[in-house]
């Protein structure tokens, strides 16, 4: 049985205390961290609801003071993104493993550390991209490595939501760049780890443009990103926090020889378009899983599954550290793309910093 913190308990943390609660025949939540105690309630009461129980879990401000009281085995972290980084290379440097909600952290250098660290203290780390887990997706990337849609040309990512001024006044941190970034980094980063996934190759250059449109943030509320493959694979990525007046979609698309496969719904969870050479499209259609209650879907469940039986197995978790971190660098080429107005050269990118980006953007 593997003993659980959390550390942050914003509004994700009802959906990790859910995960948790459903594998609760090999994982217990037994802290919980935050500086508002209320939310920590509130954590608990999620929890203790799902396992039912009503049992009391100890309750700290201080992650630190957390760790060394008790023994933790793994500690999900889901602060703010800004200090990801530093509570998870905490978490590693004393011996427990790591579940980072998105991103992995702010800078490449410091997702990089992450990667490290875990490496050399032969821990686990993991990044929450937990839509690698819904159905269709997976079968999509079945198919992938079939060969079943043959050779892939492209792919496009879409994620066309409204986030309204209320939502960033809610939290202040979020569309800075110190703590969060933009549309990108935040919104459509499990996207950009999507189609990235499922072009799987090696990237040669990313073009982005961005712009803050009307949001009242720092960062952008509009982005575009081009990643061209070494293999002449293009992936498009288009993200939006001013879609009127509500989320209109968020879709994965890829284009191969023999196929062309879409997936929508509120979190990529239902087919759309599964016109591959061979199968039947019709019992294809039928594949929804139904939206979720949030755009937060249903992977989290099955992502602490598969840590679990990555520590069983010592063996790499689907989503494991380098998977995080190359999203973090494809966000952050991008964020620099944006600032010099140059395609970047991915091989070339060694550090870049969502603080590298403090300036206005442009408003049209």
């Amino acid at each position: 049985m593997y003993k659980v913190a959390i550390i942050g308990c914003g509004r994700i943390s009802h959906k990790i205390a859910e995960g948790i609660a459903k594998n609760n025949d090999r994982m217990e939540l037994v802290a919980l961290c935050d500086p508002i105690k209320e939310k920590m309630f509130e954590t608990e009461k999620t929890y203790n609801k799902k396992i039912k129980k009503e049992d009391s879990i100890l309750k700290y401000k201080d992650y630190k003071d957390m760790l060394k009281q008790n023994k933790i085995d793994i500690a999900i972290i889901s602060t703010e993104s800004g200090y990801h980084e530093e509570i998870g290379l905490y978490c590693l440097e004393n011996g427990i493993n790591v579940i980072i909600e998105k991103p992995l952290a702010m800078s490449i250098e410091g997702a990089q550390k992450l990667v490290d660290t875990a490496k050399k203290n032969n821990l686990k780390l993991a990044a929450s991209h937990q839509n690698r887990f819904n159905y269709p997706v997976q079968l999509l990337k079945k198919a992938i490595k079939e060969n079943r849609l043959g050779k892939i040309f492209n792919g496009m990512a879409r994620i066309l939501w409204t986030r309204d001024d209320n939502y960033y006044l809610q939290a202040p941190w979020r569309g800075t760049w110190a703590l969060d970034g933009g549309t990108l980094m935040n919104q459509c980063i499990h996207n950009i780890d999507l189609i990235n996934w499922m072009m799987d190759d090696e990237i040669e250059i990313v073009y982005s443009q961005t712009s803050n449109y009307i949001r009242n943030i720092e960062a952008e509320d509009y982005g575009v990103i081009i990643i061209r493959y070494k293999s002449g694979k293009i992936a498009t990525i288009e993200g939006s926090a001013i879609i009127y007046p509500k989320n209109l979609e968020e879709t994965l698309t890829v284009t191969g020889e023999k196929g062309t496969v879409v997936i929508g719904g509120m979190a990529v969870n239902k087919i759309n378009t599964w016109r591959v050479e061979g199968d039947n499209e019709e019992e294809y259609l039928y594949i929804d899983c139904g939206d979720p209650n949030s755009v937060y879907g249903y992977g989290h469940e099955a992502l602490y599954k598969d840590f679990l039986d990555a520590l069983d197995e010592n063996r790499e978790p689907l989503v494991n550290g380098r998977a995080g971190l190359e999203a973090v660098k494809i966000i952050l080429a991008a964020y620099k793309s944006q600032k010099t107005g140059l395609p970047i050269k991915f091989d070339e990118l060694k550090n870049f910093s969502t603080l590298d980006m403090s300036y206005k953007n442009i408003r049209y």
